[in-house]
């Protein structure tokens, strides 16, 4: 015993020595540090067992940023595994011309090197290395049970910039999932309708590929001129407005990032209800590298799709400037008819996206981050509702062809870097570009007030556009970590609909009454300038306490312009304004768990409606948040569990007015929504290779107070959009095939409870609420890796469930769940 507690004492001492003398080397660089495989760049399995990493230091597999205090943990283990090995069995020592290591200063300061150049890294190399000596000489004897099971688990480290500094996912104080890029690959993650069903408490509402309106815990509303939910690609925002959300397509993502509750004081009033980062990969600065990949599915009683990727990597000017372009195609694999038109599969989508990275980092202190990203979707049935007979039926003329959905943008983004030494500098400067062309019918079902009096359809077309720039001053040395910033946006706006309607007024559409009304015309025009202060701090009152406080200040300006006829509407501004404030505290009860506490507030501004209806009010949300996240059992054992109680004050809802047939809409502030529930993650390694996972989440949200005049609600409601209950159960087995080629097999079950929709303006009482269908749905996927080659099969959906996934049913707005799908992909990296 006391050979082994000795070995791992010389692990940790070589380790920290080796730190401290790079630290007094490069204090500026030296806190955080990035394991990267040299052979196989792309690798970021983050696996135990990795067959192709020496298990010295399969610790640090895959690429990631971990701080000194996971190196020095991971030194530990590896000393233990060296231990537990027999006599005279040093082993895997690290070969160094295999890996490669970088240091980071907090906001992605990077200088590499590789793993055999510089004193300092022959300094690491030689000290772990006489560690492991050490180690190895122990007796067998000295060996426990619990000693050699240490060497089963992977001591994976989650890097976020949630708080927009780089941290473990320990640290940080708020509710938050994180799924790494191979996750999102092998769970087929692929849009945000897929994420919704894999971050229990994240719905959403799809008016057509593409199109999204995100919520999360409790907080569903369509209503209002911002969005509750802020969507970011790296550091550009992608939402332009609440309807107007630029999902990006999953091509070469690091990792993306679901933050739960008002994000106000750091993301500004987009974020109310949460944040959703994608995370894309940087250009390498040393190594040329990519992948290929080509994917065939075929749909159930629908086409054939085809899907392609690529990504290339190249460092023009090795340490100083490199390249990343990543590229996508994808095509077919549509499922819905329009039978009286004459068509079908109609909802298969032509989907081509590019995205350019570069990376100039002329010295220590100073990187620029260039991007772009371009993408076009079309698709021929765009609206995207469907009935259970997978056709969709069109308003006041079922056999109308409409117009094809386009679902454009280009998004600029430049972020410049400058690390003074106690602070570094963050400027980031986005522009975005959006068109969107898309069909609007609707149907009244039995049940809806206007059922039987009227049914249209729209074309609809928007154009808008987004500058946006943020400075920051970001400091993370020392017990103190602030960031103080700077927020300006300037966007605007337009929606043109030349739209029809037939119009009954006795009530007989369906009994050969009914005019039609054809050739109409309605604009709007919006237009917003913000500007924003923000600052957070957080101090290390010990080792293991740490308390933070942050305050943001917003103020919005606001344009409209509504008309149902050119030069007939009158222009109406406004000016909305709000501080919010958040305070947090988070405590380290081991160097692997932690537990905090949190209060948040958030702010989305008021709007303009049509005359004669009044503007509406901003609403403001303020969240409190316990939870407790970590490992035990040396990493075997993973848990992420949060409560919390949202008070949602002067929600903004809408309801139709029906004038001759038309149907106008009016925002109001009805009045307070209360939202509270529980979510816990587990995941869990019984033994190596095999890992079992569990995220669920319980949300009981409703109005609990209305104003006298609101005729879309009552108190007692249930919030819009919200399950009860919702999970997803998952299991992964890594193994390998012949001795050397990794595969893997898992199975993911999706379970969500119904999602309720209450208008009472629209809906007799006896048909509320209308409410989506309860899903249960699995999905499977193989893969096996023959040295730079890989292959997978998988299956979604594969009881065939045929669901509706939309309570917008009394509309025929409703979307469903794809058929069953089956699908080979074919991969090669570089």
């Amino acid at each position: 015993m006391r050979a082994t507690t000795a070995s791992a004492t010389m692990q940790v001492f070589a380790l920290r020595l080796a730190a401290e003398s790079f630290t007094r080397r490069e204090p500026a660089t030296a806190r955080y540090a990035t394991f990267r495989r040299a052979n196989r760049p792309s690798c970021n399995r983050q696996k135990a067992g990795c067959s192709r990493c020496p298990d010295a230091i399969r610790w640090f597999c895959g690429s990631r940023r971990i701080g000194w205090s996971s190196i020095l943990a991971a030194g530990n283990r590896w000393a233990r595994a060296q231990a537990s090995k027999p006599a005279g069995g040093a082993g895997d020592a690290p070969r160094l011309s295999c890996f490669r290591i970088s240091y980071d200063a907090p906001k992605d300061h990077s200088l590499q090197e590789p793993f055999d150049q510089g004193g300092f890294m022959r300094k690491f190399i030689l000290l772990s290395g006489t560690a492991v000596l050490f180690a190895s000489a122990s007796p067998a004897s000295a060996q426990t049970e619990s000693q050699t099971e240490d060497d089963q688990y992977s001591g994976d480290v989650i890097v976020v910039t949630a708080l927009k500094r780089e941290q473990s996912i320990t640290e940080v104080p708020t509710g938050i999932s994180v799924l790494g890029g191979q996750e999102l690959e092998e769970r087929g993650i692929e849009t945000i309708q897929d994420l919704s069903f894999a971050v229990p408490g994240l719905t959403m509402r799809e008016d057509g590929p593409g199109s999204y309106t995100i919520f999360l815990r409790g907080l569903a509303n369509q209503s209002g001129s911002g969005a509750l939910v802020g969507m970011y690609l790296d550091e550009a925002p992608l939402s332009l407005s609440g309807y107007d959300q630029l999902s990006p397509a999953t091509l070469d993502f690091e990792r993306v990032e679901v933050l739960k509750g008002p994000q106000g004081t750091l993301y500004g009033q987009n974020s109310a209800g949460g944040v959703v980062r994608f995370i894309s990969n940087k250009p390498d600065l040393y190594e040329v590298g990519g992948s290929v990949s080509g994917e065939l599915y075929t749909v159930e009683e629908g086409e054939v799709g085809a899907r392609g990727t690529a990504v290339v990597n190249l460092p023009v000017s090795e340490g100083t400037f490199g390249i990343r372009l990543a590229a996508l195609y994808e095509d077919g694999g549509g499922w819905i008819d329009q039978p009286e038109a004459g068509i079908e599969d109609g909802n298969g989508t032509q989907r081509v996206v590019f995205r350019g990275r570069a990376r100039w980092q002329p010295s220590r202190a100073f990187t620029a981050d260039a991007m772009v990203q371009v993408h076009r979707a079309d698709t021929k049935l765009g609206a995207g509702y469907e009935e259970p007979d997978r056709t969709v039926d069109i308003g006041a003329d079922r056999s109308k062809v409409l117009i094809p959905k386009q679902f454009d943008f280009t998004i600029y983004n430049l972020e410049l870097n400058y690390d003074f030494g106690f602070a570094q500098l963050v400027s980031s400067t986005t522009y975005a570009d959006h068109d969107h062309d898309y069909p609007f019918p609707y149907i009244a079902r039995p049940g809806n007030v206007d059922y039987g009096y009227t049914e249209g359809n729209d074309d609809r077309y928007i154009e808008g556009d987004q500058f946006s720039q943020e400075l920051r001053l970001v400091s993370d040395s020392g017990p103190l970590a602030w960031t103080l910033g700077a927020f300006y946006t300037d966007g605007d706006r337009s929606l043109t609909a030349d739209y029809e309607y037939v119009y009954a007024p006795n009530g007989d559409l369906y009994e050969g009454g009914g005019v039609l009304y054809d050739d109409l015309y309605y604009y709007s025009e919006n237009s917003s300038e913000t500007y924003a202060f923000f600052a957070d701090a957080a101090y290390d009152l010990t080792d293991r306490l740490t308390v933070g406080a942050g305050v943001r200040y917003f103020h919005d300006e606001q344009t409209s312009l509504i008309e149902y006829a050119p030069g007939t509407g009158t222009p109406q501004e406004g000016k909305f304004e709000s501080t919010d404030p958040r305070v947090y505290a988070s405590y380290d009860v081991s160097d692997d768990a932690s537990i905090y506490a949190s209060f948040g507030e958030g702010f989305r501004s008021g709007g303009f409606n049509t005359a004669p209806f009044d503007p509406y009010g901003p609403e403001d949300i303020a969240t409190y948040e316990i939870g407790t996240r970590g490992a035990v059992m040396n990493g075997a054992v993973r848990f992420d569990i949060a409560a919390f109680h949202t008070d949602y004050n002067d929600m903004i809802r809408r309801r139709l007015v029906n004038v001759n047939g038309q149907l106008l809409g009016e925002s109001s502030n009805i009045g307070k929504v209360e939202a509270e529930g529980v979510e816990l993650g587990l995941q869990v390694e019984p033994v190596r290779g095999l890992t079992l996972g569990f995220n669920g989440a319980y949300i009981d949200s409703e109005v609990v107070d209305t104003a006298g005049t609101d005729p879309v609600n009552d108190p007692g409601d249930r919030t819009d959009y919200v399950p009860k209950f919702s999970s997803t159960v998952s299991a992964q087995y890594d193994f390998l095939v012949g001795g050397t080629n990794e595969a893997f097999f898992r199975v993911d079950w999706n379970h969500r409870d119904k999602l309720s929709y209450i208008d009472r303006s629209s809906f007799i009482p006896s048909a509320l609420p209308q409410t989506s269908d309860e899903l249960d749905l699995i999905n499977m996927r193989l893969g096996f890796d023959f040295g730079q080659m890989n292959v997978e099969l998988y299956g979604q959906n594969l009881t065939d469930q045929n669901k509706a996934i939309d309570p917008y049913v009394g509309w025929a707005n409703s979307n469903r769940t794809r058929p069953r799908t089956f699908g080979v992909k074919l991969g090669r990296e570089f």
